[in-house]
């Protein structure tokens, strides 16, 4: 059996879009949840955070590519990707 990785975006208190990858959305979205993650979702005016999108990919590569790209985008471009991917615009206006 293949272990899946996922891409995954949170969108924080304060506005901003925080991108990561994964093996287990849920376990690291708890993670940031209770400051323990990454040290830019630690930040107490970034909380409380949403977990707005996640994609599974059968490679870590894969995972890892598709959050690269997704973090070279502009901010507007980012908007384009989670609307195209059926996140709800609502969230970040």
């Amino acid at each position: 059996m293949i272990k899946p990785y996922y891409f995954y975006v949170l969108y924080t208190a304060d506005g901003y879009f925080y991108a990561g990858f994964t093996d287990d959305v849920q376990r690291r979205f708890k993670t940031h949840q209770v400051r323990k993650g990454a040290k830019f979702t630690r930040v107490k005016s970034r909380h409380p955070l949403q977990l707005i999108y996640d994609a599974q990919f059968d490679t870590k590569s894969d995972a890892l590519r598709a959050e690269a790209n997704f973090k070279k985008l502009t901010r507007k471009n980012k908007e384009k990707f989670l609307i195209a991917h059926q996140v709800n615009e609502k969230i970040w206006i």
